[in-house]
């Protein structure tokens, strides 16, 4: 067998041996391995392996993982959501459908200081599912908002999934957080545009909230939204004024999360051990399957197969923008089975390099990729914010959640759809770096 056709047959164990629940960092790790022995040599395979997960665990720029991890889980058991929830609720809670539109705008600012979809949409779905049972939100429409707003998370830097994508093909991970945000606001548009048209038409489904006086509103906007801009300024001001790298956002946007959790008093004791091991349970799994991915992706490499990919999609007799769109409809239907977290470091070594030779910018399409994925998250079978958020819920079922899921996927093809005709969109701020 030829290289490449050895490289076509483990991506076939790969994928077969995730139809069969096996952990993906464990399958990379033995094909990985299993396949540079066989191209190598045993004792090429061992020193790959030890120096990768040495370097990944020593890794001074990976950091950053567990440093935006924890300041995610801090403003989480700190309960930030509740009063950034009470803030929009009373700003744009009075609008048809607007205890779901300010679910909407809540998940993008909560999303600005925790990067994960699925702690958004538990957080939120605690919040703000008690307001709209008692409007008599219809249950498959408040949901399924808040199911998809939370993908707002990953858009909204700071960004895991991001750091992962840079991490994997060494681009900057500062751009990437500031080429997120535009894209990040689109998308909350667009849901928002798509709640307020459900509205309308269904007035039943989500009826406008109380009305609250404008002193009210503005004195909410002080109260409740002042404390993530500071944090947001505090991160992203410096990572875009160049003041300190990534790594070092990191720290900052943990202490500023601290400080303003202490100075609200809404972090216990317990909470603060909580926020502690969650993050090195996740930070732990995250850098590991880096390592076992990074392995894999060596193995890819020696095999020739990404090059031999690339020149087949410049060589093709379609047009670059076909080639795109095939790639991103692969990365929807993996997402419906796999982790983004994992398919975004399993898949890159891939598609990446195709993306560069057909002339795309590399920042560009990391945000249409994380875009991508984020339909996964919300489309059966696997849907995690949707199995999250029923479990919240405790009293809908998950088929009467995807059920209402569709308006939302059609909200987010509209934005990739103008992000390809308008690249623009996410690369004006990293192009003022």
């Amino acid at each position: 067998m030829t290289p490449v056709e050895i490289a076509i047959l483990s991506i076939i164990i790969l994928f077969l041996f995730l139809s069969l629940r096996m952990p993906v960092a464990f399958i990379m790790l033995v094909i990985g391995m299993g396949g540079y022995t066989y191209l190598t040599n045993m004792n090429a395979a061992i020193s790959l392996a030890t120096q990768t997960l040495y370097s990944n665990f020593a890794s001074y720029s990976l950091i950053v993982v567990p440093l935006f991890v924890w300041m995610g889980f801090i403003a989480y058991y700190s309960g930030l959501s509740s009063k950034i929830f009470d803030a929009t609720y009373k700003i744009v809670g009075n609008l048809p459908g607007g205890l779901a539109i300010a679910t909407v705008v809540a998940c993008t600012a909560f999303g600005a200081i925790c990067g994960s979809t699925t702690a958004t949409a538990a957080t939120m779905s605690a919040v703000a599912l008690p307001e709209m049972n008692r409007y008599n939100y219809k249950r498959s429409f408040s949901t399924a908002a808040i199911a998809s707003s939370a993908i707002i998370g990953v858009m909204i830097p700071p960004s895991v999934i991001f750091i992962l994508y840079g991490v994997a093909t060494g681009e900057s991970i500062s751009k990437l957080f500031l080429a997120g945000i535009l894209p990040g606001i689109l998308l909350m548009v667009a849901f928002m545009v798509t709640i307020y048209i459900k509205a309308v038409r269904d007035p039943e489904a989500a009826p406008a909230g109380p009305y609250v006086p404008f002193k009210e509103k503005i004195r909410a906007l002080f109260s409740g939204g002042m404390e993530v801009v500071v944090i947001f300024v505090a991160v992203m001001g410096g990572l875009f004024g160049e003041l300190f790298t990534p790594t070092e956002a990191g720290a900052v946007g943990v202490f500023a999360t601290l400080a303003v959790s202490v100075a609200r008093r809404s972090l216990s004791w317990d909470g603060f051990v909580k926020s502690l091991e969650e993050t090195i349970r996740l930070s732990a799994m995250i850098l590991f399957l880096v390592a076992t991915a990074f392995i894999y992706s060596r193995f890819l490499a020696i095999t020739g197969l990404p090059t031999s990919i690339a020149s087949l999609a410049v060589e093709a007799p379609l047009p670059p923008v076909m080639v795109l769109i095939l790639i991103l409809f692969v990365y929807f239907l993996l997402g419906l089975f796999i982790d983004g977290l994992a398919l975004v470091l399993m898949t890159t070594p891939i598609f990446y390099p195709v993306a560069v030779a057909l002339g795309y910018d590399p920042i560009w399409f990391g945000v249409i990729v994380v875009l991508a994925l984020g339909m996964g998250v919300i489309t059966p079978p696997v849907g995690a914010n949707v199995y999250v958020v029923a479990g919240v819920a405790k009293d809908v079922n998950v088929m009467e959640i995807f059920s209402g899921i569709w308006p939302f996927l059609f909200a987010i093809i509209v934005c990739i759809a103008i992000l390809i005709v308008f690249p623009q969109i996410a690369l004006l701020f990293p192009r003022l770096l």
